[in-house]
């Protein structure tokens, strides 16, 4: 069996065909390139093991697993807008598509950010005042849905038999 040594600058190259917004498959890649789909995946794990964002197997990026989009989040933290923009544009994403997975991992552990003088979730009066404002909103919304019932009810009877003449 002979062994074939490639140059750094086609694996580089053969790396960003993997990487949006080309995302080119594996499979795909080995055809075109001659490059075995062992080679490039070994390829593939190492440069998502060095921090590179390479999703791969032709995937859109409203398809890469939840580990490559957590990693492009911690990728993009510290962007502001301009650069946030420029790193969408050569990447082939959305800024927006970023705040939604970023909105995602924030939520991810159930962990609420506090505002600045905001009382922690877990303290017991705030505990006992959320459930009261709970019971509050859904009387509330009892209350609502019946006066609309109501409301109805009183439009379809005025359909059917007309208004009363001693209102």
């Amino acid at each position: 069996m002979k062994w074939v040594r490639y140059t750094k600058e086609q694996r580089e190259w053969a790396i960003e065909q993997m990487m949006p917004p080309l995302n080119r498959a594996i499979v795909e890649l080995a055809k075109a390139t001659g490059i075995t789909t062992v080679t490039l995946r070994t390829w593939q794990k190492e440069a998502r093991a060095m921090g590179k964002i390479v999703p791969g197997d032709g995937k859109q990026s409203d398809q890469w697993s939840s580990t490559d989009k957590f990693r492009i989040v911690l990728e993009t933290a510290p962007l502001s807008e301009v650069e946030l923009s420029e790193y969408c544009r050569t990447k082939g994403l959305q800024a927006e598509q970023i705040r939604q997975w970023r909105l995602a991992c924030e939520q991810a552990n159930g962990v609420t950010v506090l505002k600045p003088n905001e009382p922690a979730a877990n303290d017991s009066k705030t505990q006992q005042r959320i459930h009261a404002l709970e019971r509050q909103l859904s009387a509330k919304d009892a209350a609502l849905a019946e006066t609309t019932a109501l409301l109805v009810l009183g439009k379809k009877a005025a359909a059917i038999w007309g208004k009363d003449k001693e209102e």
